[in-house]
């Protein structure tokens, strides 16, 4: 998200539970927001249009606001080698600790209407809070985040595994480029 930079613009989505042949895509059972709090860096994507200016170093930065919200930083490299930030806010959907959010990467003054707001939803999170999936409720998303930027090829084989169980097309996650 984010990843996320131009990112959960995907104002489209709505929180109506969407489901793609039996399967409603499924979250995590609960989220520590607090743990997920930081930098979290863009492993693989679906390609979206509000992300086709980056080519590397994609990655969201979390941090709590004083309303009980959170600040969102997306940046990212483009091709002529200038850093592309977007700042949002997302908020929590439900109880304390649910895995739904909303983002918005919209002006404050425009944050009263619906589709300024984009699902977020946690839907792989391991328990040491270091690699997370996020997507929507209509699988339109699908970023891999990891809190460094590079993944251990057998942990993301795993989370493959599992986004292929939750009807997720997983050949066509984009990996994206994580430069020192």
């Amino acid at each position: 998200m984010s990843i996320l930079g131009c990112l959960l613009i995907f104002a489209g989505s709505t929180s109506a539970s969407a489901q793609q042949g039996d399967q409603t895509v499924k979250t995590i059972a609960s989220l520590d927001v607090p743990r997920y709090l930081g930098t979290w860096y863009e492993i693989a994507k679906f390609p979206n249009w509000f992300q086709k200016k980056c080519i590397s170093n994609t990655k969201a930065v979390y941090t709590a606001k004083p309303d009980g919200n959170l600040r969102v930083l997306n940046s990212c490299n483009t091709a002529n080698g200038e850093t592309s930030e977007a700042e949002g806010a997302a908020r929590q959907i439900g109880a304390k600790d649910s895995p739904k959010l909303e983002v918005r990467f919209a002006p404050e003054w425009l944050s009263f209407l619906p589709l300024v707001w984009g699902d977020y939803w946690v839907i792989d999170l391991d328990p040491q809070y270091q690699v997370a999936a996020v997507s929507d409720p209509k699988r339109e998303y699908l970023w891999v985040l990891s809190r460094t930027p590079q993944l251990d090829p057998k942990v993301y084989a795993d989370l493959l595994v599992r986004l292929k169980q939750q009807q997720f097309d997983i050949q066509k996650l984009e990996l994206t480029v994580q430069k020192n």
